[in-house]
């Protein structure tokens, strides 16, 4: 028997599921920042910038994605990677969004599970789901992944929905597949439509791509000689890999047989032998505890905490993935790094990158790190024209200058009214002017609030600070070269 009147209205089910939502919250925790990366992945311009900004924003997040574009997996791809820039560079702009959105849903499915006994297991096969199909796409040598991996783990979408949010509805459908009715028809007779289907009007409800909508469906295995279009190949791997998460999870004694039989009945639709799924499925079952541990908050450098104790270290680091960048990267990419380098190594609140707009007479900043700042951007600008300030001081000399206590007294009529008038908030702020055959060119600048006051600048950061200087003059003068781009348009 159920234990409540079960529903066939499509449209009663899915008005009662979001009146559950917006009483319970969403779900996966699709944040501001997720809804970013879908933005980054979605635009037509700026795409890196965007990305890298985006990911930026989450401190746990960037940790996240720097420790997976460095993982074995992606050694292929070069390696060595210490900024999300250089990530964005090496891996491509989908594939780190796909990244960081798999990480995110790491993240929220974690946080919902604490729910029912129902849906926390719905949730851990997710993640497991999520674990298998980055093995098996390894094995495939394929650079679609992470898309994979978000793909399978919102493969049973209207599963964990319905769990979390109708478990009444859970335990009807649970109770007549105990009679002996398949899960499908229960559904169709709890719900008025299958789970497959309530988990791609959700998809489609949070603006998800339409690859990843098109692959929530359980498709049946079957022999073929042609090659899977993409959209198949993510419908196939991610429902062998959330068949594989159920058996695993379930950890019967036959668990091993039942893997076999599911890779017999795949591996040959995913370009693969048998042998090979049976290893990445082992492969993921071994480290997916240890992979656990990605959903652990980090507390990342650059996190508005203040300078790190390793600023030097970080700082070297950034600057050596801008040298290996340098042959191959346009002029606005090695700016992105060196703009990200600066931030998280000296732990800053804002960062910002200025550059001279001959046309217009004046500085403006074109790119921007930190919370709040992305909102100033159309007010950062002023006149080239030289004024008795601290930034034509440092831009006329091409020093680096850093003020610890900006807001003395006696300080104060050294800086300008538009910083005063904008950064209201700033306690600190460092400078770094960059010159091309001593003509200045534009700047990077930083700041922190006052609960992230910084220690002064040591020796040892102002070697990897200059150095990060030389990089990004010495890329706007080949652009320079190369095309007789003016500055004002090297972006």
């Amino acid at each position: 028997m159920t234990t409540s009147q079960p529903l066939s209205d499509p449209k009663k089910t899915l008005d009662l599921l979001w009146s559950r939502v917006r009483q319970r919250g969403d779900l996966p925790g699709f944040s501001k920042v997720v809804g970013a990366i879908l933005a980054a992945m979605r635009g037509e311009d700026d795409r890196e910038f965007n990305m890298t900004k985006t990911v930026l924003s989450d401190p746990a997040l960037t940790q996240k994605v720097l420790r997976l574009a460095n993982s074995p997996m992606y050694a292929v791809f070069g390696g060595g990677i210490n900024t999300v820039s250089k990530a964005v560079i090496v891996l491509g702009t989908e594939a780190i969004g796909h990244l960081a959105l798999g990480l995110k849903l790491i993240d929220g499915l974690t946080t919902a599970s604490a729910g029912s006994d129902n849906a926390r297991a719905e949730m851990e096969k997710a993640v497991l789901a999520g674990h298998i199909a980055r093995q098996i796409a390894a094995s495939a040598s394929s650079r679609d992944a992470e898309e994979a991996v978000v793909c399978s783990m919102l493969h049973s979408l209207g599963r964990m929905m319905v769990t979390f949010y109708l478990p009444e509805r859970w335990t009807a459908i649970q109770a007549r597949c105990a009679e002996g009715m398949d899960e499908t028809s229960a559904a169709r007779e709890a719900l008025g439509l299958g789970l497959d289907e309530i988990g791609q009007r959700i998809a489609q409800q949070w603006g998800l791509p339409a690859s990843l909508v098109n692959s929530l469906q359980h498709i049946k295995p079957k022999s073929t000689v042609e090659p899977l279009d993409h959209a198949d190949w993510l419908a196939a791997i991610s429902t062998m890999s959330a068949c594989c998460a159920d058996v695993l999870h379930q950890d019967h004694a036959t668990a091993s047989e039942q893997i076999s039989a599911i890779a017999g009945d795949f591996a040959e639709m995913l370009g693969l032998d048998a042998e090979q799924v049976c290893s990445a499925v082992d492969a993921a079952k071994a480290t997916a505890v240890e992979e656990a541990v990605l959903t652990r908050p980090v507390k990342a450098a650059g996190a508005s905490g203040g300078k790190p104790a390793n600023a030097a270290q970080i700082l070297a680091s950034g600057v050596a993935d801008m040298r290996s960048a340098l042959s191959n990267s346009s002029t606005a990419q090695l700016l992105t790094m060196g703009l990200e380098t600066v931030y998280k190594g000296l732990g800053l609140t804002r960062a910002a990158a200025f550059l001279r707009n001959q046309d217009e007479a004046r500085y403006a900043a074109r790119m921007c790190f930190g919370e709040g700042v992305q909102e100033l951007l159309p007010r950062l600008y002023f006149s080239d024209a030289y004024q008795p300030d601290v930034f034509h001081a440092a831009l006329a000399n091409d020093k680096m200058i850093f003020v610890e206590k900006a807001r003395e007294q006696n300080f104060l009529n050294k800086l300008p009214r538009w910083w005063k008038d904008i950064f209201t908030t700033s306690a600190s702020f460092i400078v770094l002017p960059l010159a091309v055959n001593r003509q200045p060119v534009g700047f990077i600048y930083g700041d922190w609030d006052p609960d992230a006051a910084p220690a002064k600048i040591e020796s040892g950061e102002v070697v990897p600070l200059n150095e990060l200087r030389a990089l990004v003059v010495h890329a706007i003068e080949n652009r320079r070269r190369m095309d007789g781009t003016l500055i004002r348009k090297i972006l």
